[in-house]
């Protein structure tokens, strides 16, 4: 589900940035 990533992504970034890297480093994992 790279859609749902990338989804993912766009709004941790308005969130704040912590989660960013945190789906980041998921998604280099995956």
């Amino acid at each position: 589900a790279p859609i749902a990533m990338e989804e993912g992504l766009r709004f941790a970034i308005r969130e704040g940035g912590r989660t960013v890297g945190s789906g980041v480093v998921s998604s280099i994992k995956e």
